[in-house]
């Protein structure tokens, strides 16, 4: 009798600690991930304040990794929104670097026109 109570026991823990690991949900990095993505290919890395911000969100990211394979769900999210924040920075200032230089590109158009048409 004492064998099935304690086999009962062990399978009343094992089946709470399998329902613990299935009810936790994996560390969802898309958003995060796609946002550096964009910020890479709008060329981030080429301006200084973006890239500073780019390297952040690499960081962020692989921090939440870690936090997650650790077990600590909680701040690997919190680490996550920092990733996609600093990405998202870093894309605005790339977006925000190329505007000037298009401005300046057209203002210098502007100059040699009026230097041609006197």
């Amino acid at each position: 009798m004492k064998k099935y109570i304690s086999l009962t026991i062990l399978m009343v823990f094992v089946l709470a600690l399998f329902s613990g690991c299935a009810s936790t949900p994996p560390l969802r990095t898309e958003a995060s991930t796609s946002e550096i993505r964009a910020a890479e290919e709008a060329g981030a890395a080429n301006v200084p304040q973006a890239s500073i911000h780019l390297q952040l969100a690499k960081e962020e990211l692989e921090l939440a990794r870690g936090l997650a394979a650790k077990g600590e769900k909680a701040r690997a999210a919190s680490m996550l929104l920092r990733a996609e924040a600093d990405a998202e920075l870093a894309l605005d200032l790339s977006h925000g670097d190329a505007e000037k230089s298009e401005a300046r590109a057209a203002v210098e158009r502007v100059h040699q026109l009026r230097q041609d048409n006197p």
